[in-house]
Parts: structure tokens; C-alpha cells; sequence
């Protein structure tokens, strides 16, 4: 009998629902703090950055939120994506695991991240919202969503990770191709940025500062423009979601269904779309898929982070929310994995994380890219850095299959490509690339940097 490699669905089968996993969490939600009260937030608050319609999303308790026909058209350019058995590598590894996993970088900006770009983009659109402002680290979340303003004619400022902006011009140049503008952060056009260059010319920037950009420029439009965010919010975790809904049935179409589940984590979402569906089943039908989050030595939010309500951003301006952090002023190493180099993580993840719903683990760099060359070698498929991390803990767990001969079935997310991401291989393939962890001292000190409010008392 034929091996079958791919597991591909029709148009018909894209979600028609996103699931929204605080419907069925064990875990209640905490409330999200305005940054200059301590108070909880209210909508008119959160409306200076983003339309009511993400502004409900945020909030609902609803299992599934429909997803909008014009969204779902959308979505149609790559949707549903792949499930791919990785039989080469198994092959190459002499395991008797099952390695499938989900390829998300089929879409046209080359990530998941358009899965959710798409849903802000039009929410903002039929909001009558004019412009809008992000971040990005590798360039990932600006280039899908210079692609989602595009199609609803809405001009994009973007502020990137001034370390990723050097080292991946062509992400650049692709978001400029896509009709945004691109500037290095710490960029000289905020106040914010102003005051970090006077301090560092050279400052690399991190995700955290790069929010702070975008939130100043959004929040001082006098309504003129929103913010998108890539990560990290409720529901940006929920628009991925589409991920996971798939995978469930294209396990169902190869007859198995994975004993882990595995994705790699900056502020959560890519692993919150492909392993929260799975955990509904967990919780709700009795499964008991592992579900493995995993993240970079040199910023290590879940592993060695502290749970504890911190600002979201560098600047100290947006929300406070309750999660692992590393302290909003965390300045991480300029590892080549940009879109992992953030302080905190998603609220929603932390919490279930922190009842042991959710597994975490930290890995190298140096192994993280080992793993993709592997994963290249024998798959064809160049793996975004990122993404690279869920490979490297998918060949850890069949390599254990094959220790101990364990027929497991692992699934983990390929989020994206990593074709812009060559001069990171070059570094790699050349012998300069180092491994960075994050010294002791840097977590001891975690408590004095978060707010000092109330609800850390105890922390």
C-alpha cells in the first residue's frame, strides 16, 4: 500500500468559527490593569488602540465566535494548510515515532501570523479606523499584516526590532512591497525612542520597546490610528486557532492522534492555535495529549520567568496583565529567533501553564538551528528560526521514542518559512553563530522591576 505523506482539505473545511479556549479553561481569566490607575480596564480605554470588535473578542466567554465571510475569503489564498508526515526525518533520526506537522508557511506573507492579521485588518476596516501601527520582531507579524492593510487600503506604519531590521532587510523590503512604512526600532520618530537613543545610540531594541513605539504613535493620533498586535492578547490566540481545528481532522484523516503537541513561543499565539483545540479535547473528552510550549535560553519567560501582573511593554503605557515575565525592561540577547525575543507571554497561556495544563522547555540556539539544517536536509522545507525550536523538541521526543520504543505520534507547528532568514543559516553553517543564556543574576532581580502594586504583594 501506498504511504500517504500529505493530508490536505478542501476549501469547505476551513473553520468556520474560531474557538475561544475561556470557554472551557479550568482557569478564570484575570482582569487587565490600566497602566496609570492599577484599576481594571474599560472598553473606552482599550478603544483609544483597538476597535470594539477585538475589544469583545478580548472579553467573550463564548466556545466558538463565528468568523466573518469576508475573513474566511480571505483566508481561502492558503487556507486550509497542510499536514505533512515527516517520514525523511524519521527515517534519518531510526525512530519509530510518527513526526507529522502542520506547515503554516504556505501563506502569503510566509507565517501563521496572517491568520490573525487578516481578522484585525478587517475589524478595523469596518470599524472605519484610517491607519494603523505594529511592531514586529523578525518581520513576520509586519509583513502579514502589510499584507491584511493592503487589502483593505489602510495605510500601516511599522516600528521592527532595530536587530532584526539589520539582520533581515529582505523582511523589510517585503513589508514595503507590501505598501508599509518600516522603521528601525528604537526609531527617532517617537518620544520614546528619542529618549532610548539619547541613552544608547546602538541600542538593538527588543519587542517590548517595539510596542512601545506603536502604541505611542496609535495613542497620540487623537483616534486617527489603531493598533495591531501580534501576539500575546486573547484574541490574537483566538484567530489562530483555525490551526488547530484543522490539525483535528487531518490526525482523524491519517488515523492517529498525537500523544504531543508542540509549538515554539515568543508571546504565544502560533502554539495557543495549534495546542489549545487539542486541549479541549483533553479537558472536555478525555484525551491526554502533552502539550509542549517551547522557548529560547535567552529569554525564558515560562521556565524561568516569574507569574506576575507586568506592563506588556518597555514604556510601561500598555495594559498590565497577569503572566510569566521576564520584567518589561528585559533587554534579551540578540539572538537570531526576533520573533522570540519577548519579556512576557500571553496571559491565557500563562495561566493555564501555571496549573501544569501546559509543558515548557528552553533550548540553544546553536541546537535549535542543528535541528532545522537536519529538518532542511531530509524535509526540503527551510524552517523560520522560530519554528526551528518545535523541530528541535520533535526530534528530542522521538529520539526518547526511540530509546525507549515508543510508537508516539508527535505533532508539532512548522509556523513559517525561513527564506529571509539565510544570513542566520550563513552564520550558523559558517561556525559564528553563539548560544546565549540568561544569567542568574537577571532573574534574581525579576521582582524589583515589576509594578509594585497590590496585586504582586504576594509574588
Amino acid at each position: 500500500m501506498e504511504e500517504q505523506t500529505k493530508y490536505l482539505l478542501n476549501e469547505n473545511d476551513i473553520p468556520r468559527a474560531w474557538y475561544n479556549i475561556n470557554a472551557d479553561s479550568p482557569v478564570a481569566p484575570e482582569a487587565v490593569l490600566n497602566p496609570m490607575t492599577n484599576e481594571p480596564v474599560t472598553p473606552d480605554f482599550l478603544s483609544v488602540l483597538f476597535p470594539m470588535g477585538l475589544i469583545e473578542q478580548e472579553v467573550s466567554m463564548d466556545r466558538f465566535i463565528d468568523i466573518p465571510e469576508e475573513v474566511r475569503e480571505a483566508y481561502k489564498l492558503w487556507r486550509p494548510t497542510p499536514l505533512i508526515r515527516a517520514r525523511r526525518l524519521e527515517k534519518a533520526l531510526g525512530t519509530p515515532a510518527h513526526i507529522y506537522f502542520k506547515y503554516e508557511g504556505v501563506s502569503p506573507s510566509g507565517s501563521h501570523k496572517s491568520n490573525t492579521a487578516v481578522a484585525q485588518a478587517y475589524y478595523n476596516k469596518i470599524a472605519g479606523t484610517k491607519a494603523m501601527t505594529t511592531e514586529t520582531g523578525a518581520g513576520q507579524w509586519g509583513s502579514a499584516l502589510s499584507m491584511a492593510c493592503q487589502f483593505y487600503d489602510m495605510p500601516l506604519e511599522v516600528y521592527m526590532v532595530r536587530v532584526s531590521y539589520d539582520q533581515k532587510p529582505y523582511r523589510r523590503f517585503l513589508m514595503e512591497t507590501y505598501g508599509a512604512e518600516v522603521n528601525a526600532s528604537p526609531s527617532p520618530k517617537t518620544h520614546y525612542g528619542q529618549k532610548l537613543l539619547a541613552e544608547d545610540v546602538n541600542n538593538p531594541g527588543s519587542l517590548g520597546i517595539a510596542i512601545s513605539e506603536a502604541v505611542e504613535v496609535a495613542a497620540t493620533s487623537n483616534g486617527g490610528k489603531k493598533y495591531g498586535l501580534g501576539s500575546v492578547l486573547h484574541h490574537v490566540l483566538l484567530h489562530q486557532s483555525v490551526i488547530g481545528e484543522e490539525a483535528l481532522k487531518q490526525m482523524d484523516m491519517a488515523n492517529e492522534y498525537p500523544d504531543v503537541v508542540i509549538g515554539c513561543v515568543g508571546g504565544g499565539s502560533n502554539f495557543a492555535g495549534i495546542a489549545f483545540p487539542f486541549l479541549r479535547e483533553n479537558l472536555k473528552n478525555g484525551q491526554r495529549t502533552r502539550l509542549l510550549a517551547v522557548e529560547p535560553d535567552a529569554a525564558p519567560s515560562l521556565t524561568r520567568g516569574i507569574y506576575a501582573f507586568d506592563y506588556g511593554d518597555t514604556a510601561c503605557s500598555a495594559p498590565i496583565c497577569k503572566m510569566y515575565t521576564l520584567g518589561a525592561d528585559f533587554m534579551p540577547a540578540s539572538i537570531h529567533s526576533g520573533g522570540l525575543r519577548y519579556h512576557g507571554m500571553a496571559p491565557t497561556l500563562s495561566a493555564l501553564y501555571s496549573k501544569g495544563l501546559v509543558e515548557a522547555v528552553a533550548v540553544a540556539q546553536t541546537k535549535v538551528f542543528e535541528a532545522a539544517v537536519l529538518f532542511a536536509r531530509t524535509e526540503g522545507l527551510l524552517p523560520a528560526p522560530e519554528s526551528s525550536h518545535a523541530i528541535l523538541a520533535a526530534i528530542n521526543e522521538a529520539l526518547e521514542a526511540k530509546k525507549t520504543g515508543e510508537k508516539k505520534v508527535i505533532l508539532f507547528n512548522l509556523s513559517g518559512h525561513g527564506h529571509f532568514d539565510l544570513s542566520s543559516y550563513n552564520k550558523y553553517l559558517t561556525g559564528q553563530m553563539e548560544d546565549y543564556e540568561l544569567p542568574d543574576e537577571a532573574v534574581k532581580n525579576i521582582r524589583h522591576r515589576i509594578p509594585a502594586i497590590k496585586e504582586n504583594a504576594l509574588v
